[in-house]
């Protein structure tokens, strides 16, 4: 718009040199060639009519508007002059002049007019050969009917054929020349500090992880000591640094292979055979620390060996109490004072365990073989095929009593281990045990007591510490010495087996037979009612001791066999042979001076009485003398029902034997009929 107004002014502006340039260049642009496409343009546009020249050659060359045009502006004009108007080529030449007014960056390389003029000449003066040689690089230029403006043609020719400046003012007659510019130097690296070695770079890396231990972060201490090892693998320094960080971060086994090859590597260092010492006191191994404190030259002070040779005396007094065979409890206790003094965080030795299990089986007991079985399924969870935990379960079991669980768990050891002694030493004691038992039991059930008790004899012998085996031997030998009527040996047989397992209810009740076959019927009360303490939910028991109270009241009365000297199961002919022999010693007639005779004969003569008559011996056999009429029938008759706490099946089995109503039924008027001896009520006949 600028130019619009000062056309008048325009002229007064150019220089000779400029128009010359102008109408050289507009010329040669109307000459069919295609290689002038590419002469740079110095002066504005010519106009389309000589009469009315176009605002844009009123302009000063040091303006803006003086720059070529840019390739991509030169690509627009040629696609617009192709219309057959040479006016509307005109006009898209002066709307292109004026937007590379507006544009100030049209022009990659932004050059002075001067330059553009300098530029110029030289274009005019180089080969025309190489120009057309980068017009075969380009595209198709326009046809010759619509040539482009000039000044999309010196937009392209400025940076193929000159050096771009970059603003720096060349010289007024270009003595730089045409040729391209040289290449730049090649680059020359200088490094700043040279390449360092694998021993700085290690020695770099310990550096880091001493820092990182420091600061308790033992995990990237542990990484920065395994970069410095991989540098330098033959190093003990690292490996003992390492070391320490493992132990610090709880890997004690970790922190013993570095260590120990650290030693390896080294072995009179004193700094890493005491920490060695460390780390097996911390694994709970101090016969080998205290190996390790004796290398160390000079020796280490009591206050390093202090924790290992404590950890050492206790684990030794918990074998020594474990083979001596003392209280399984001594032994738990060693061994908890000796797992105080491991490493926090360290495991308890294998050894340890194995210790513990086999006291807990020492100290007997349900929970006590419930404990054992624990520490054995804790090993067999590290490793199934440990042949010492299979055994260690194999005798909980066996304690037991699950004698066929032991004995697979035994044949598994064996199969892992066969040269396993311990494995071998108590499958073939089960094996016999279980073989003589059974042997026993056939005779017992054939009715060989005698050769029963000596199989149960023998078997005893086998495995004295197993108490649930022998608990059950010993009650068993007490039903054969029961046969042989031998009831003190019964009952001191059954006190030991309740002595080993105090739970076992059968061999109570063993006893409480014995006691009553003995004829010590107070005791036999107490000894039922100790055992319905123990097993309230028996419906038996509370039987059991109603007629152990009858028989105790039996036995408070006299006993007419006593006083004949026969046995419960004498005839009628031993009887009256016993009464006359006695009545002949004690008659008072042949004992005038002995005031007790009268009384002895009356008490034989009663006896005789008695036991004479089928009836009243049978009375008399089962307690019924004993029992008040008032007490049998509450309010009188059988409607009021029973009373006085007698057990029915006692009642009837009393009025069966001896006093059954005459006849069929209560016929007959009143009791009568026969008679028949019965032994102890339930089924147990003495004598």
């Amino acid at each position: 718009m600028k130019g619009l107004f000062n056309s008048k002014k325009a002229p007064k502006k150019h220089s000779a040199g400029d128009s010359a340039d102008s109408h050289h260049t507009h010329s040669q642009s109307h000459s069919t060639s295609i290689p002038q496409k590419l002469q740079p343009q110095v002066s504005r546009s010519e106009p389309s009519s000589p009469a009315k020249p176009s605002p844009t050659t009123s302009r000063s060359p040091t303006k803006k508007s003086a720059r070529p045009a840019s390739p991509a502006l030169r690509e627009q004009t040629k696609s617009r002059s192709a219309r057959p108007s040479a006016r509307h080529s005109t006009d898209q030449t002066s709307s292109s002049s004026r937007r590379s007014k507006v544009d100030p960056n049209t022009h990659p390389l932004n050059l002075p007019p001067d330059e553009l003029k300098r530029l110029s000449a030289q274009f005019k003066m180089g080969s025309r050969s190489s120009l057309d040689k980068m017009d075969l690089d380009k595209d198709t230029p326009a046809p010759p009917s619509s040539p482009p403006p000039p000044q999309q043609q010196a937009s392209f020719s400025v940076p193929v054929n000159s050096t771009p400046t970059n603003g720096v003012k060349k010289g007024a007659n270009g003595e730089e020349g045409d040729g391209p510019a040289p290449p730049p130097p090649a680059h020359r690296s200088n490094p700043s500090s040279p390449v360092p070695t694998d021993s700085e770079a290690a020695e770099a890396h310990k550096a880091d992880g001493n820092k990182f231990f420091k600061q308790r972060d033992y995990s990237r201490a542990i990484a920065e000591y395994t970069s410095a090892i991989q540098l330098m693998p033959d190093e003990p320094t690292y490996l003992s640094n390492r070391a320490a960080a493992y132990m610090s971060d709880g890997q004690y086994e970790s922190a013993l292979e570095d260590c120990s090859r650290a030693v390896d590597l080294d072995p009179q260092n004193a700094k890493f055979l005491l920490r060695l010492a460390r780390i097996y006191t911390s694994l709970g191994r101090p016969d080998e620390a205290m190996t390790t404190f004796s290398r160390i030259h000079p020796p280490a002070s009591a206050k390093d060996m202090a924790a290992a040779r404590e950890m050492q005396q206790h684990v030794r007094a918990a074998q020594d109490a474990l083979d001596r065979g003392t209280s399984g409890s001594m032994v738990l206790h060693a061994l908890d004072q000796a797992e105080k003094l491991l490493g926090p965080g360290a495991g308890k030795p294998r050894k340890w365990q194995l210790m513990r299990g086999n006291a807990y089986l020492k100290m007997g007991g349900v929970n006590s073989f419930g404990e054992a079985q624990n520490v054995a399924m804790a090993l067999l969870r590290q490793n199934s095929q440990d042949p010492e935990a299979l055994v260690l379960r194999g005798r909980a079991l066996y304690a037991q009593g699950e004698n066929e669980k032991a004995i697979q768990h035994f044949r598994k050891a064996l199969s892992c281990d066969p040269e396993f002694k311990e494995g071998i030493k108590w499958l073939r004691t089960v094996q016999k045990l279980d073989r003589m038992k059974e042997e026993g039991n056939t005779d017992y059930k054939a009715g060989r007591w005698q050769s029963a008790f000596d199989k149960y004899s023998a078997a005893l012998q086998v495995d004295p510490s197993n108490r649930g085996i022998n608990s059950k031997l010993f009650q068993n030998r007490a039903l054969c010495r029961l046969k042989l009527r031998q009831y003190a040996e019964a009952i001191s047989d059954c006190d030991r087996a309740i002595s080993l397992d105090g739970s076992y209810i059968k061999a109570r009740k063993t006893k409480a037979n014995a006691l009553g076959q003995a004829e010590r019927w107070e005791d036999a009360v107490r000894e039922w009612k100790s055992i319905h303490d123990l097993d309230p939910e028996d419906r038996t028991i509370p039987k059991e001791i109603r007629r152990a109270e009858l028989e105790l009241k039996k036995s408070q009365r006299k006993d007419y066999y006593k006083l004949l000297g026969v046995g419960k199961d004498a005839d009628e002919v031993m009887i009256k042979k016993a009464y006359r022999k006695l009545a002949i010693v004690h008659h008072p007639d042949k004992n005038p001076n002995d005031e007790e005779a009268a009384e002895r004969f009356k008490d034989i003569s009663e006896a005789y009485e008695t036991l004479s008559d089928p009836q009243k011996r049978a009375r008399y056999d089962s307690g019924e003398d004993l029992i008040d009429p008032s007490d049998m029938f509450g309010g009188g008759g059988m409607g009021g029902g029973m009373a006085g706490g007698i057990d029915p099946e006692i009642l009837f089995s009393m009025m069966n034997g001896g006093a059954s109503f005459g006849g069929q039924g209560f016929g007959g008027g009143g009791f009568g009929g026969r008679s028949r001896p019965q032994g102890f009520p339930g089924g147990y006949h003495f004598g």
